[in-house]
């Protein structure tokens, strides 16, 4: 793979790592900020909302930005949001770093996926965009759980600094590794741009998107409460389960890339999704056993993060026959649509939490996950439609062989 994937994974680990860091530091942050655990949950809605709204309108107004320059300018922007976050004296300071910070990260990962398919022949595409986002697996294995420890034991402030100085490195790691021939995208008007939103076979992928990550991000978010609460775990064994859960997604991340190059990105899809399901499902009934609940948590990280490669390829796919002019807001509004799930997930997993108790969670997000599955089923459908009429145009306008019998 070319040494500028493994820049984009390098900075996708910094951005990973800011963005779940905060799940294993809720009880701490709450705590520390005297607010409930659904406000503090709010905290994943609110950057997650950052990502969504700076994914499509920002990616738009950079298009003709060098790519590497625009790389630069994210990472620096990136940093600046977490060293911001590391003094906040309050939440809603605290509130408005994170927002800073996912403007930032929508718009890397919706410029990354495309810049990672154009550097690798299209057979290879999934596994260039799994590679990618490797970082954000790799982060679960070790910034994670490395920054839970740190804001365990340092206090919460100390996570977010250190972040900031991921966010330094992989700043340099962009300077020195992405090459400078890569140019801006090609000059597109705002409104065609935005004419994405306009195709019903985009935006039922970014539906399929929504739901698949909102069903599961209504459990993920309060999962160190319920390791606390409900598994009986101490707080400072949850960044070790957190490890466990990293370590499966890393492999699962890898494997659904794989998946999606063999089999297609509906059928990887429809795998994902039903196994995801199960698991959350399964989670009801294991979260009270310690040793039952990590293995679940185990079988999660395998397909929490194997739609990933599934479905930004599927959405440039679509992209490529539906809005070619326009492959980077196609993207980007992808990105959006992973972040508004997670965004809507976390805030109605609060809602959950505070109406149903947090054992609600798990069952709630496996029907959620079903209904990602039952539309990506439908849009298999519809591709096998497309793919039936478009052969019969074919032979319709082919010449149609004389009858030898009219020959003679």
């Amino acid at each position: 793979m070319p040494l500028a994937l493994w820049a984009l994974t390098l900075s996708a680990f910094a951005i990973g790592t800011t963005e779940f860091v905060i799940v294993g530091l809720i009880p701490d942050v709450a705590a520390s900020l005297g607010v409930s655990l659904p406000s503090a949950g709010l905290l994943v809605s609110l950057y997650a909302l950052g990502v969504a709204v700076g994914a499509p309108v920002l990616t738009a107004l950079t298009a003709r930005v060098p790519r590497k320059r625009l790389l630069i300018g994210l990472m620096l922007l990136f940093t600046a949001g977490n060293l911001v976050a590391s003094v906040a004296p309050g939440y809603a300071a605290l509130m408005a770093a994170r927002v800073l910070t996912g403007l930032a990260h929508g718009v890397f990962f919706s410029i990354g996926s495309t810049i990672a398919t154009s550097l690798v022949p299209k057979d290879k595409a999934a596994r260039a965009i799994a590679l990618m986002f490797t970082g954000l697996t790799v982060a679960l294995v070790t910034g994670v759980p490395l920054g839970t420890w740190i804001g365990q034991q340092f206090g919460w402030q100390s996570t977010f600094l250190a972040v900031a100085l991921l966010g330094v490195i992989a700043m340099v790691g962009s300077m020195l590794l992405v090459p400078s021939s890569i140019g801006a995208g090609k000059p597109v008007s705002l409104a065609a741009q935005f004419a994405v939103l306009k195709k019903p076979r985009l935006l039922l992928v970014y539906a399929i998107t929504t739901l698949g990550y909102g069903g599961s991000f209504i459990t993920f978010t309060y999962l160190a409460p319920i390791l606390q609460d409900v598994a009986g775990f101490a707080a400072s064994s949850v960044g070790l389960v957190m490890l466990v859960y990293g370590v499966s997604v890393a492999a699962g991340n890898i494997w659904g890339g794989r998946l999606a190059d063999r089999k297609g990105p509906v059928r990887a899809l429809q795998v994902v999704f039903a196994l995801l399901a199960v698991v959350l499902a399964v989670l009801t009934f294991t979260a009270p056993h310690p040793v039952l609940v990590v293995a679940t948590v185990l079988a999660w990280g395998a397909v929490a993060f194997g739609n990933v490669p599934g479905l930004q390829l599927y959405v440039v796919q679509r992209a490529e026959r539906d809005a070619p002019q326009a492959l980077d807001m196609a993207s980007g509004l992808n990105i959006a649509a992973f972040n508004l799930g997670i965004a809507l997930g976390a805030w109605g997993g609060g809602v959950i939490v505070e109406q149903l108790g947090l054992m609600a969670t798990p069952p709630i997000g496996a029907l959620v996950v079903l209904g990602a599955l039952a539309l990506t089923t439908l849009a298999g459908h519809l591709d096998r439609r497309d793919e039936r009429a478009q052969a019969a145009r074919k032979a319709q306008s082919q010449p149609q062989l004389q009858n030898p019998a009219e020959l003679v």
